[in-house]
């Protein structure tokens, strides 16, 4: 019994992840061969205060990106 399992931070739309769980499951099925009633996708949905990147809080780390990046823009006018 093939299983997914993908985190992914909350704000999906009902539709999105039904669309997601449908697209893992046909690559699975198809990939593995398997038959569509033995595969499961768990989708784990975590708050932004629950995940961190290079340190740093996953909003306070966006929000350092696009001051560089605005920097960038600004700098090779």
């Amino acid at each position: 019994m093939p299983i997914a399992t993908i985190y992914l931070l909350e704000g999906r739309t009902p539709e999105q992840k039904r669309e997601l769980i449908k697209n893992v499951s046909s690559a699975i099925i198809h990939t593995l061969a398997a038959p569509p009633e033995s595969v499961r996708v768990i989708l784990n949905e975590m708050p932004f205060d629950h995940y961190g990147i290079a340190g740093l809080p996953v909003l306070e780390y966006r929000s350092q990106k696009e001051k560089q990046e605005t920097k960038k823009i600004g700098n090779s006018s």
